[in-house]
């Protein structure tokens, strides 16, 4: 069993609201991972993901969480820390949003967020990996204080470490 706090699973930020999924979060995630160029993954599929990410939380304590913008109201993408390349001890921190959302410090502002949360936890270090080519993730994580560890190579290209202390 993990020795870390669970961390919280509603955060507020002066402009944005990351809470819990729900399954009608399926269609709007299902548009956003379509963004990425590979297709649109059928809601129903994208449905069993969400379950698997609450189940996920259950047993780990941490969670990705749904970001909607305050004043809209409307799901703007996802920010949260997750096991991914690394581990539970030294999560990743991931966010990805809508382009439309991009370019007005949402990640930022979400991210920050979650390193707050990540820090409530006990947890000492996280982790982030991206893409190379992705300046922009580069430049949010920049602003948050992580720094280049290492370049590492997969089937799709360069992936890019970093790390952050917390407090």
């Amino acid at each position: 069993m993990s020795t870390y706090e669970t961390m919280p699973f509603q955060l507020e930020t002066e402009r944005l609201i990351l809470r819990p999924w729900d399954e009608g979060d399926a269609a709007e995630f299902s548009d956003l991972l379509a963004e990425r160029g590979d297709g649109k993954p059928p809601v129903e599929r994208i449905r069993t993901s969400i379950g698997e990410l609450l189940a996920a939380t259950e047993t780990t304590g941490i969670a990705l969480l749904p970001i909607e913008r305050r004043d809209e109201g409307d799901f703007i993408g996802y920010c949260g820390l997750i096991i991914g390349r690394t581990t539970l001890e030294e999560p990743e921190i991931a966010y990805e949003l809508f382009q439309h959302a991009h370019g007005r410090g949402y990640a930022t502002e979400a991210a920050r967020a979650v390193l707050g949360a990540a820090a409530a936890t006990g947890r000492k270090r996280l982790w982030s990996t991206t893409r190379t080519w992705n300046t922009a993730s580069l430049r949010v994580l920049e602003k948050l204080g992580f720094e280049r560890d290492r370049v590492s190579t997969d089937e799709k290209g360069e992936i890019v470490w970093l790390t952050r202390a917390l407090p």
